[in-house]
């Protein structure tokens, strides 16, 4: 606990957070429509840094886990309703992100080196023919509209993904600094020298893939019950499996915290240079590829004071 009082990072996060409870005092609808769609964003990032930053497995397909549980929500809500809860159909979705996961990690895990990213990449097409295949139920390429949302009050919905965001930020970043933690980082630094002294590494990082499911799912669900709707473009494109892995490494990989930040900037930045048009991906582009030449450590990393060339 006094470790955990004097670092750095627990301040940040409390800094992050005071400034999350003070803005809907002044900011407009449409900004707290921004950062409701960041904080989501923020938890994808978060789950896809325990997975990579601690475990040291590459996930080239977040996309696949967040689709999962946002296109499960909305089929559930879209094709059964009425008279099922949205938690339940949020719940569900978690559920089957949590499922498809352990479905991937099983065989995915005993490859090693680019081929598990290559094995959640392929799932990730794998998934978005299904989506097309089956456009009765999925909606298709068009998307799938949602009869129920959250709420149409900008401000619940800001507080709703919020929180969602900071609980989850607190377990996974606990989580990271507990004992299940260490282990998982010396696991991807070293798989056979954690192996060699008792660790069960195969264990671990399947628990990791588990806890990251479970949260991009919750995440892409509850997504689903603002946004209205579920689409390819939304949920589960390449692009966007993209954009959150650069936000976490942007933000600082290996801390959680990091992630959130790095998650917040990009969408705010995109939203920010948006009347630039076509020249607002460039610039966003050129500052994330510095960023991660010249500051590894991601934002974090630069706020320490610590940067390598």
């Amino acid at each position: 606990m006094r470790a955990t009082l004097t670092s750095r990072l627990f301040w940040i996060a409390i800094a992050t957070l005071v400034a999350g409870l003070v803005l809907p005092v002044f900011a407009s609808g449409y900004v707290l429509g921004l950062l409701t769609v960041a904080f989501y964003t923020a938890v994808f990032a978060m789950s896809w840094d325990l997975l990579f930053g601690f475990a040291g497995e590459v996930n080239f397909g977040p996309t696949f886990l967040i689709g999962l549980g946002a296109y499960t929500a909305g089929i559930l809500d879209a094709r059964l309703s009425p008279g099922i809860s949205i938690w339940f159909c949020v719940l569900a979705g978690a559920t089957a992100a949590v499922i498809g996961g352990v479905m991937l990690a099983l065989p995915a895990l005993r490859v090693r080196g680019p081929y598990f990213g290559l094995t959640t990449l392929v799932a990730v097409l794998m998934l978005q023919n299904v989506i097309v295949v089956f456009a009765d139920w999925t909606g298709g390429e068009i998307g799938l509209p949602v009869p129920d949302v959250i709420s149409i009050d900008a401000r619940v919905n800001y507080w709703v993904a919020f929180g969602f965001m900071a609980v989850s930020g607190a377990i996974l970043f606990g989580l990271s600094r507990s004992a299940i933690g260490l282990i998982l980082q010396a696991s991807g630094q070293d798989a056979v020298q954690a192996g060699a002294l008792g660790f069960n590494v195969a264990k671990h990082k399947l628990a990791a893939f588990v806890v990251s499911a479970f949260f991009s799912g919750l995440a892409g669900a509850m997504m689903v019950f603002y946004m209205g709707t579920a689409s390819v473009g939304t949920f589960v494109d390449v692009a966007v499996g993209v954009q959150i892995i650069i936000a976490a490494v942007l933000g600082g990989r290996r801390t959680v915290v990091g992630a959130a930040i790095g998650a917040i900037f990009l969408i705010g930045m995109g939203e920010l240079l948006r009347p630039l048009g076509e020249l607002a991906t460039l610039i966003v582009s050129v500052i994330a590829l510095l960023m991660i030449l010249f500051f590894p450590d991601g934002f974090l990393g630069l706020l320490r004071g610590r940067s390598r060339a």
